[in-house]
């Protein structure tokens, strides 16, 4: 009975996690109002894709300290957090926009504030999920990720429906939405406690790991309260707590062994189910294992000591090379140090900012090749174009990331190949994205732009975490993608203030002070030209980084035949 009620409370508290993540993504709908926004506050392209990259900053630059944040106090407060963070956000946008006032500086905070609360609870959401399943931890954060990743098709195409053409009342769903869809959840956001464990004494077949037995609960506690000096009531599941496993030591340490990152971090982007053990090595592992939550009965222990990566081993299981993942720990300094690790870099900032500019953009692109194709279109028109175009953005991102992570697993284990040859179809299709935003003249074809952009920023990120946890390791993994995340916020500040430039330069002020411009196409095509050979100085990158690669880890087999 007990089981069956806890359980449910699971399932309670699941639901509400995927709701949250739902209510987390919303800084990837900001096309969906930017122009009108800007027209409405006279305000300049580079101006209006400043705010569109203050969302980003907030939602990207911080992930560390907001995991670290979660890991000590609990998922819970993240989300109450994160949800004052987005109303802050969003009400005082809405409210510029009804007055028709307010500063380029002051939107950039509010802006902020919308990616910084979107990142804090929906990385709650996922830890919450990831702790109450440990059997199942890759179907339960599937969830959440996936909602993450449809969260501007979600409110797009509310807003088209119930809002049709209305920016106000689009922004006031967007402020009312993320703030009560995240602070409904909290209340049932809960990571609920397991039933302890302690290893069998005996019948052991292998020296490096122990099968589990289930005792019941009180003993489990009780020897959980001894081994910490006394029950802590203030310390609720999900919190960071010291923890001594009752586990015989093994004669044999495993290599490479190392404590697993502290901070969980997600990926702000669309995700998918089919995907998920891709998508689950964005998030860095949990803390060492706390408590006996974690481990399932047929878990096995890693005999160096209770931090091991267990948990980095159930995030990236049957997606990455285990074996190599272990056997490395490139981090810190070593990992500044690390060609590969400035050729990864490179390739992030270089695709990551490509998808940024028409993700911030792609609103822009709309008005121009509408206006300069039917001088008569009205403002309401173009705001539901504009909200179709951030969802086929969406779906995209979505479609993309269930593409890289069951081709990337074909890859590796079909073909043998490196994973990273899906950053090479990335590369590819990024290509085709530009040559078409540089051709189509026709607004009912700007579907392949917006298509195609977000398929190719799904499959970056479907595939990208797994990457960095076989290169750099699965025990610094916090940190180094704390580290490679850094690199979309950079370049896509350069690429976006490129578009805004040279979108301004062709853009016309009436004496009024509102701007347009008349010139369809060539608003923005010269932007698109400059995206179109990072796209080749990416591919090339990649190309070298697959080449490099392979030496390297010709090298490494070489002294391990050496020395056997």
């Amino acid at each position: 009975m007990l089981d069956r009620k806890m359980h449910r409370a699971r399932v309670i508290s699941s639901v509400a996690a995927t709701l949250i993540s739902l209510a987390c993504g919303t800084n990837y709908v900001y096309s969906a109002w930017a122009p009108q926004f800007a027209d409405k506050l006279h305000f300049t392209t580079t101006e209006s894709n400043l705010i569109g990259l203050a969302g980003n900053l907030g939602m990207y630059s911080l992930g560390v300290p907001i995991g670290l944040f979660i890991d000590n106090r609990g998922p819970r407060p993240g989300v109450i957090v994160g949800s004052l963070l987005l109303g802050l956000g969003y009400v005082p946008l809405a409210t510029a926009y009804e007055t028709g006032a307010g500063s380029v500086g002051m939107m950039c905070v509010f802006s902020f504030l919308t990616g910084l609360g979107g990142c804090m609870a929906f990385a709650a959401a996922v830890k919450t999920s990831a702790l109450n399943w440990p059997h199942h931890r890759g179907t339960a954060t599937a969830f959440p990720l996936a909602a993450f990743g449809l969260s501007a098709f979600f409110f797009s195409v509310t807003g088209s429906v119930i809002f049709p053409g209305n920016t106000s009342a689009f922004l006031r769903l967007l402020a009312a939405g993320t703030f009560f869809m995240t602070f409904f959840g909290f209340f049932f956001l809960r990571v609920l406690p397991h039933t302890a464990y302690h290893a069998l004494p005996g019948g052991l077949t292998r020296s490096n790991s122990q099968q589990l037995h289930r005792t019941s609960s009180e003993d489990g506690k009780a020897r959980h309260n001894a081994s910490r000096g006394g029950f802590n009531p203030a310390i609720e599941p999900g919190m960071s707590t010291p923890t001594t496993y009752t586990t015989p030591a093994s004669p044999t340490p495993v290599a490479g062994g190392g404590e697993a990152g502290s901070a969980e971090l997600p990926t702000p982007e669309g995700a998918s189910a089919a995907s998920q053990a891709d998508l689950e090595a964005a998030r860095p592992p949990p803390p060492a294992p706390n408590d006996a939550d974690d481990v399932d009965e047929t878990s096995s222990l890693m005999s160096k000591s209770s931090t091991s990566s267990l948990p980095g081993d159930v995030l990236v299981q049957n997606s990455v090379d285990m074996d190599r993942s272990h056997r490395i720990d490139i981090r810190g300094w070593r990992l500044l140090a690390d060609i590969e690790f400035w050729q990864l870099f490179a390739i992030m900032g270089i695709l990551a900012g490509i998808g940024l500019m028409t993700i911030n953009n792609i609103g822009h692109d709309v008005n121009a090749l509408w206006k300069r194709y039917d001088s008569s279109v009205k403002d309401s028109f173009l705001v539901q174009r504009q909200q179709m175009h951030v969802s086929i953005l969406s779906i995209g991102s979505f479609v993309g990331r269930l593409l890289s992570g069951i081709g990337s697993d074909f890859l590796v284990k079909g073909l043998g190949a490196s994973r990273a040859w899906c950053l090479v179809i990335a590369s590819l299709i990024f290509t085709m994205a530009q040559l078409s935003a540089v051709n189509i003249t026709n607004p009912h074809l700007l579907g392949l732009v917006s298509g195609l952009s977000g398929l190719g920023y799904g499959f970056l990120f479907g595939v990208f975490p797994s990457i960095v946890a076989e290169t750099f390791g699965i025990h610094g993994l916090s940190q180094n993608w704390g580290f490679m995340t850094l690199a979309p916020a950079v370049s896509g500040n350069i690429f976006n203030l490129i578009y805004g430039t040279i979108f301004d330069n062709h853009s016309i002020v009436d004496p009024n002070g509102d701007r347009s411009c008349p010139d369809g196409l060539d608003c923005y095509k010269n932007a698109y030209y400059v995206t179109l050979g990072a796209c080749g100085l990416g591919l090339v990158t990649t190309l070298w980084t697959i080449r490099h690669q392979a030496i390297k880890r010709e090298q490494e087999e070489a002294k391990v035949i050496a020395v056997d």
